[in-house]
């Protein structure tokens, strides 16, 4: 018979840790099953053992030891993340200090003033067609356009320019 999946049900019974209705099952298996029966006394065995040595009073010194050898672990712990941390503080100080004295190899953009442009816009005479004479000929007579004017208009701010382009 496999019983493995009593082992934690006899274990927990052992100790009366279990509800009524399952002391009540793992009981019935433990008549029905001697290996599991054996189990059981092997815990009940382990489990006085164990009342046994917990009811030995410990000398004093037993406590001072125990706390000196943890206190000798946690230090020589700290003594490894404290000269860690401290040399990565000064790692970090000197690759900033490096950055920041460093000279730039790229120059600061100089500022310079945008010159002013003055536009002056000359009035152009009104195109002025001859009198409409009777057209013997039916050819298109072809009237380029002027060119577009285009104004630029300078701000303070150098980085807002404005284009105004005109027919």
């Amino acid at each position: 018979m496999n019983c493995t999946d009593w082992e934690e049900q006899i274990a927990l019974h052992a100790e009366s840790d279990l509800p009524q209705q399952e002391s009540a099952a793992a009981e019935r298996h433990l008549a029905e099953c001697a290996e599991c029966r054996e189990f059981l006394e092997e815990l009940k065995q382990s489990l006085a053992a164990l009342r046994a040595a917990h009811a030995e009073p410990l000398e004093g010194s037993a406590f001072t030891a125990v706390r000196a050898r943890v206190l000798e672990q946690i230090d020589r712990t700290r003594g490894w993340a404290w000269w860690l941390g401290r040399i990565g503080a000064l790692a970090a100080a000197a690759a900033i200090l490096v950055i920041l004295l460093l000279p730039r190899s790229v120059p600061p953009p100089k500022i310079v003033a945008a010159p002013q442009v003055e536009v002056a816009i000359e009035p152009r005479a009104p195109v002025v067609s001859p009198p409409a004479k009777p057209v013997v000929r039916r050819k298109r007579r072809v009237v380029p356009r002027p060119e577009p004017l285009m104004v630029k208009l300078i701000t303070d701010d150098p980085d807002v320019v404005i284009y105004w382009i005109t027919n």
